[in-house]
């Protein structure tokens, strides 16, 4: 076949001719052989012309190039957005590596290879919309394994904030968040080379600026500042007499006022799409509010007592684990609170597990992770569940598991500030409260003897089809004795 093409090459007077096209090559020193494939006719002055894009070569794996898709990850999610790569074209995968992290209207995921092989294609880039059932990546690989669909997605573990990546290369681990890597490949740096100042010789964001800073010879450009202060408009006086100097008064010469300034689109994605879904489909429940205070003393002398014990445990307790077990005790006498209704609200169902939800503030949106099965845990049992949610809702790592299943909801807003909210049910539930801010205020004892109280308000908001207000009213004052006089939870606690 060789020998075939250098005599086309040597024919340059035909007016056509045919030549064994390349497929596959293979180069020794200057000589490289050709094997024939596929046959394509020329034209004697594009062959001429063009000759060099004939015979140009280029490495061709003998793998398959597999288009691996992303698989449906329940909940009738339909498509995600593309949060984080872990991989780059050109980096090589094996099966449980991860490939890249996606956020749904639910919940934060991992995606996982199927496959060990070459990454050739990235089809999304960051914040863009990926969609079930439609290529995620490009894989070449040499043989095809089979693994269950449902191994193509593998939900965030639960790991805490401080927790970083751990990478290994060149025999040693090199700790780094996924972040900080992401910053080294787009600037092709090896982290290898990178020396880390962080704990445990962590590398952080500086170390990577830094070093491109010697590598380059570039200066740092400092912080921007959040606002310009414009200067002061300059000051002109009318000129006066000695007389009248006094009463002079300074008029400010009105310059026009340029701002260069201009808006910025953004499309709803995330939790925040989540958040228009939820709150229209709750605004047309018909809500019913029922307000009151809390006089806590006792509580906020019982958790000082018991914060030492829970820290001594690894624990940080809060006011919160006693709200929400005491809500779990007062559902046990009022379990038309702990239901659900069908869209038509024709059916009701009563729940049997307290899994109460807690609406947290976070970087990425509102989001209402629940505690399941309340009704069989301890104070200190809900106590670690709630730090573990806080940890991984700050770090945006919460699972789709943690953030559905929900009966009912407690809203503390007093974190931030406020007594009084008027708290939107989440559907399918029927009650909701807001917690307001503790603060020291004098009340009023039996004796008529004022004293300080730290008092606390709640909001209650409930479905109205189902619940009156008298149900409400009863069930708040329960809540109520069981949080002013903590001891009384003992009776009823399992």
């Amino acid at each position: 076949m060789a020998a075939a093409a250098a005599a086309v090459l040597r024919s340059g007077s035909r007016a056509a001719g045919r030549l064994i096209c390349v497929c596959h090559t293979r180069s020794y020193s200057s000589v490289r052989l050709l094997k024939s494939k596929y046959v394509y006719a020329f034209d004697k002055s594009a062959f001429f012309n063009h000759q060099h894009r004939l015979f140009r070569t280029s490495a061709v794996s003998d793998g398959q190039i597999v288009q691996f898709k992303l698989s449906d990850i329940g909940e009738g999610i339909t498509e995600v957005t593309v949060k984080e790569w872990y991989v780059k074209e050109g980096d090589s995968v094996s099966q449980f590596d991860s490939i890249c992290e996606v956020q749904s209207d639910k919940a934060s995921v991992t995606i996982t290879s199927r496959y060990d092989g070459i990454i050739r294609k990235l089809y999304y880039n960051l914040d863009e919309i990926a969609y079930v059932g439609k290529p995620l990546v490009d894989i070449e690989t040499d043989v095809l394994k089979d693994v269950a669909p449902e191994e193509d997605v593998v939900e965030t573990p639960a790991v805490s904030h401080e927790e970083h990546t751990h990478q290994e290369i060149k025999g040693h681990k090199t700790l780094a968040t996924p972040a900080v890597r992401r910053l080294a490949m787009e600037n092709n740096i090896k982290l290898s080379e990178v020396v880390g100042t962080g704990k445990d010789n962590r590398i952080l964001k500086e170390d990577i600026l830094n070093y491109l800073a010697k590598q380059t010879g570039a200066i740092l450009p400092p912080s921007p500042k959040s606002e310009i202060i414009p200067p002061l408009p300059k000051l002109e006086t009318a000129p006066t007499t000695p007389k009248d100097k006094a009463h002079t008064i300074p008029v400010p010469i009105s310059k026009p006022i340029v701002f260069t300034g201009k808006d910025k689109i953004e499309p709803i994605t995330g939790f925040h799409k989540a958040m228009v879904k939820t709150m229209s489909a709750a605004l047309k429940i018909p809500h019913f509010g029922y307000c009151d205070e809390i006089e806590l003393n006792q509580l906020v002398q019982l958790r000082e007592e018991l914060k030492p014990l829970a820290q001594a445990r690894g624990v940080k307790l809060s006011f919160m684990p006693f709200f929400i077990k005491a809500a779990s005790l007062a559902l046990l006498h009022y379990p038309v609170l702990n239901t659900s209704v069908d869209e038509n609200c024709q059916n009701i169902t009563y729940k049997a597990s307290h899994n109460i939800g807690i609406a947290m503030d976070t970087e990425q949106g509102l989001i209402v992770p629940n505690v399941k099965s309340v009704q069989v845990r301890s104070v200190f049992e809900i106590a670690s569940e709630l730090n573990r949610l806080q940890s991984l809702g700050s770090s945006g790592q919460l699972g789709t598991n943690d953030l559905t299943g929900g009966t009912f909801t407690l809203s503390n807003i007093g974190t931030i500030g406020g007594t009084y909210a008027k708290p939107v049910i989440l559907p399918p539930e029927v009650a909701i409260g807001a917690l307001g801010k503790m603060q020291v205020l004098p009340r009023f004892n039996r004796k008529g003897e004022v004293f300080k109280a730290q008092i606390m308000n709640v909001s209650w908001s409930a479905d109205h089809r189902i619940i009156d207000g008298a149900t409400m009213a009863r069930f708040s004052n329960l809540w109520k004795s069981y949080l002013e006089n903590p001891a009384s939870m003992l009776l009823d606690l399992k």
